[in-house]
């Protein structure tokens, strides 16, 4: 059987919005999102890895796990693969599959993770992650002159190419992929997602005020 463990990524820094995993947002703490997101999907095995005693002491407190994560995986440069690593050779069980969920992303469509899971366990992917089309027009500004990316000047915007950003909503990957070092596998999905919650991804005061504003307008949409 298929053992399967959500992992919450949560350290204490931040410059840009402090403490912003345990800010208030529609009534909880934003690390509990991820939590309560978890519970809901029925995932058994939830744990938050955190170098901070305040967000310790939140997720204990809302019934899940604990890893105590050293300072040196919790820098403003330390990359999530680093944490994911450490919380499974932490941990004293093994599992198979690992769902990453990140507390900046507290908005996520209702049914997306029992969806995502399924079209992962189905095809036997290495990993899987949400992505959305991007449509905007990009370019770079070469010699103090702009030059499109991604278009020609006068094209209209529907006729662009397709282009996908990594949204952040949720990652699955195989335990044994993480031990490699690597949140992406060889054989990987790129889950598309196309709903108000994938602009959502806080990291700034005006990124929560944003979160707030789509929380109040799409409240019943699932």
């Amino acid at each position: 059987m298929n053992k399967t463990i959500a992992i919450i990524p949560a350290r204490g820094g931040s410059k840009r919005l402090p403490n912003k995993n345990l800010k208030i947002f529609n009534a909880v703490p934003l690390v509990v999102h991820s939590i309560n997101y978890a519970k809901e999907n029925g995932i058994q095995k939830i744990i938050v890895t955190t170098d901070d005693f305040k967000t310790k002491e939140i997720a204990l407190k809302n019934g899940v796990e604990v890893i105590d994560r050293p300072e040196e995986l919790a820098t403003d440069i330390s990359p999530t693969i680093d944490a994911l690593k450490h919380a499974l050779e932490t941990l004293d069980e093994t599992f198979d599959t690992v769902i990453l969920l990140q507390p900046t992303n507290p908005l996520r469509p209702k049914n997306l993770l029992k969806e995502a899971l399924h079209k992962f366990e189905e095809d036997n992917y290495d990993s899987l992650m949400t992505v959305s089309r991007n449509r905007q027009k990009f370019g770079k500004i070469k010699n103090h002159k702009f030059e499109p990316f991604n278009y020609k000047i006068g094209q209209r915007s529907q006729d662009l190419e397709p282009l996908y950003f990594e949204n952040g909503l949720l990652y699955i990957i195989k335990s044994s992929v993480i031990k490699t070092g690597k949140i992406i596998g060889e054989h990987h999905f790129p889950f598309i997602v196309e709903h108000p919650f994938t602009r959502v991804d806080i990291d700034t005061k005006d990124d929560f005020e944003y979160a707030e504003y789509l929380l109040t307008k799409y409240k019943n949409i699932e």
